[in-house]
């Protein structure tokens, strides 16, 4: 689907307008993140922006990978105080 727009200035700010059709066609609603792509020959892409699930974010994770120096720190400091274990 291809239609026109224009660039209007809010504030300080350029923003895009869509037509109503497009919005409701495509499911998105005022207030919803999107993500931008913008290439070097002048392409723009709008995409919604995805939420990952928490086993999807864990499935990205390299359970290999050495734990960072900050933490493995944070591991080895023995409690101060009242700190229940």
């Amino acid at each position: 689907m291809q239609v026109e727009i224009v660039l209007r200035k809010f504030g300080n700010s350029t923003g895009a307008v869509f037509p109503s059709a497009v919005v409701k066609d495509l499911g998105l609603r005022a207030g919803q993140p999107m993500t931008m792509d913008a290439k070097p020959d002048g392409t723009i892409t709008f995409a919604p922006k995805r939420k990952y699930s928490l086993s999807e974010l864990i499935a990205q994770c390299d359970q290999k990978a050495p734990v960072p120096a900050d933490m493995a720190r944070w591991e080895a400091t023995r409690p101060v105080g009242q700190e229940i274990l």
